[in-house]
Order: structure tokens, then C-alpha cells, then sequence
């Protein structure tokens, strides 16, 4: 199943990794302007970009790739240390595809699991990222070590998908729509906030067992190699140096749990940002304020006035 952003052309990007083998990047494309790559979240695909990224290419190149793992993207054979899927090497297939086009440097925008990557991405390509928006995420580490109830209870997935193969593919894969309404259809906006179109997408890629055990692959590198990773940077004090800002929903759990501009100052030194009027879908729940905030931090020099640290 392919849902075309409308304007925008359906490509892919091969290349060879250094331990992945082949590997294949689906991704969408218009617009003339600077670069502005667009990295989605779990357990969706690059469509979630559909209501802003047609505006968005008035003024930038927009590129909306699938994670690799996700969508259309290629799904590689996991390790026992789930390397294949750690951010690391889903941010480095990103850097490849943004090569492969001729963008040396470029504005990104990553939601959720997308967030994440990005994350991962300006820390060990810094020389790529002229500036950085992550959505309603805070660091990994810092969500871990601050684990409470509430944040448990609310983001269960966190320590479901990282049980051992099968356990959470077989569960999940008895009954993908069960736990798509269930997971998705009960956040803060309820299902009705998706486009048919874009739900019939989400559900089509769990329902691939390669996408879906690629996913919790996905979180069980992000409990193990990608805290290493994470802790190394802060024992070594390395930190994001491009202006970085944060984004999150006022009816989420990020907001409710975690204090998201004193969390990404620990690891950045140029953060911003606000919460929006909304839950964790922020793409598709709120696609205009986020367009405006998109518009306005890639376009300006500096930094909003609001929440500044």
C-alpha cells in the first residue's frame, strides 16, 4: 500500500551497509528550497507528514523517508545486541539518503521513535544538522531513569515490545487491529484524528510480521545499545551545538511526566520550545500550529522568545 503526500513523488534510495547488507529507504519528495528532512515515529510511516508537508514544500525541499524498519523501508536480519536497529544505524541510513541527494547539511524534523533517530543523528553527524525539531519525546535516557507509575502505566508499550522474540510479535500479531485501537485509538484525540487512508497504511505495515518484529526490534535497541550510547555522551559531555527545539503535547504524557526543555538541556546547548494544544500525534493533530512552528524556526535566525533555556 502506497499513500502519496499529495504533490510529492514516491522514490527509494539503495545503498550498502557496512554490517546491514542492502539496504533500501522509501521515501517521498518535493519542493525547491533548503532541505528539510521529516523522520515519523512508531508505529506509523512517513505519511503522518501528509497536512503540512504539501505547505512546507512552498518554501523547502521536503524529504519524508519510512524508518528503516517501518513501511516501505527495508527490514534487516536483527542481532543479539539489536545494532540493526539501533539509532545509530537507523540515523546513519538517513544521512546516506540525504547524501545520495546532495545535501551535505539540512534542517530535520523527527516525531516519536523519529525524534529519537534524529537525536542520534545530530549527535554523530553534527556537521549535517543546520538545526533540529523533535516532537513530544525526551531524551531515552532520561525517560528510563525517570520512569514512574504514571509514565508506565501510560507508555506500557515501552516494556512490552522489548520482551524477548516472539513474545510481543506473536501477541500483537494475533490481532493487529485489536492493539492499534487500543494503543492508538485511545490517546487523547481517539482514532477519528487519522485519515482512513493513513490508518488503513498504519495497520497494513503492522500487519507485515517482518515490519512488526522490525519495530520491536526498534525499542529493544533503544533499552540496551542506544543507552550505552546515550550514557557515553553524557559521561564524555558531549552535546547537541545546533539551535534544537522541543515540541511537545499539553495533553500528553511527556507533558504530564517529564520536564522536556530542562531534560534536552542536559544533552543540548541552544534549546526552545513550548507545548502545543494538543496530545502525541502532533502532525496530525495539530498540523497548523506545527506548521507555523516549522516555518518560523527554520526560517529565523535565533530563537522563539517563549520557554528558553
Amino acid at each position: 500500500m502506497v499513500n502519496l503526500i499529495p504533490g510529492f513523488t514516491a522514490k527509494t534510495f539503495q545503498y550498502t551497509h557496512p554490517t546491514d547488507g542492502e539496504i533500501t529507504i522509501a521515501y517521498q519528495m518535493a519542493g525547491n528550497g533548503p532541505p528539510l528532512l521529516l523522520l515519523h515515529g512508531f508505529p506509523q510511516t512517513k505519511i503522518i507528514w501528509h497536512a503540512i508537508a504539501p505547505e512546507l514544500a512552498k518554501n523547502f525541499t521536503v524529504i519524508a523517508s519510512d524508518l528503516r524498519g517501518y513501511g516501505e523501508s527495508s527490514k534487516p536480519s536483527s542481532t543479539d545486541d539489536h545494532d540493526s536497529y539501533s539509532k545509530r544505524s537507523m540515523a546513519g541510513d538517513q544521512v546516506a539518503l540525504m547524501a545520495s541527494l546532495g545535501f551535505a547539511q539540512f534542517a530535520l524534523v523527527g516525531h516519536d521513535r523519529g525524534g529519537r533517530v534524529a537525536h542520534r543523528l545530530a549527535m554523530d553527524h553534527p556537521q549535517a544538522v543546520s538545526k533540529l525539531m523533535v516532537l513530544d519525546i525526551c531524551p531515552t535516557l532520561s525517560m528510563y531513569e525517570q520512569t514512574s507509575m504514571v509514565f508506565a502505566k501510560g507508555y506500557y508499550h515501552w516494556f512490552f515490545l522489548i520482551q524477548p522474540h516472539p513474545i510481543p510479535e506473536k501477541m500483537i500479531g494475533a490481532d493487529v487491529r485489536f492493539f492499534m485501537n487500543q494503543y492508538m485509538g485511545n490517546r487523547y484525540a481517539g482514532q477519528d484524528v487519522f485519515l482512513d487512508a493513513c490508518w488503513d497504511e498504519y495497520i497494513h505495515a503492522m500487519e507485515n510480521p517482518a515490519c512488526l518484529h522490525a519495530m520491536c526490534e526498534d525499542y529493544r535497541a533503544a533499552a540496551g545499545i542506544d543507552l550505552i550510547r546515550d550514557r557515553a555522551d553524557r559521561e564524555s559531555g558531549k552535546k547537541l551545538t545546533m539551535p534544537l527545539r522541543v515540541l511537545w503535547g499539553a495533553k500528553g504524557l511527556v507533558n504530564a511526566c517529564f520536564d522536556p526543555l530542562l531534560d534536552w538541556g542536559k544533552v543540548a546547548l541552544d534549546v526552545s520550545g513550548k507545548a502545543l494544544d494538543c496530545g502525541h500525534y502532533i502532525p496530525e493533530e495539530s498540523p497548523a500550529e506545527l506548521l507555523h512552528e516549522i516555518r518560523t524556526f527554520f526560517t529565523t535566525e535565533g530563537k522563539s522568545n517563549d520557554s528558553v533555556i
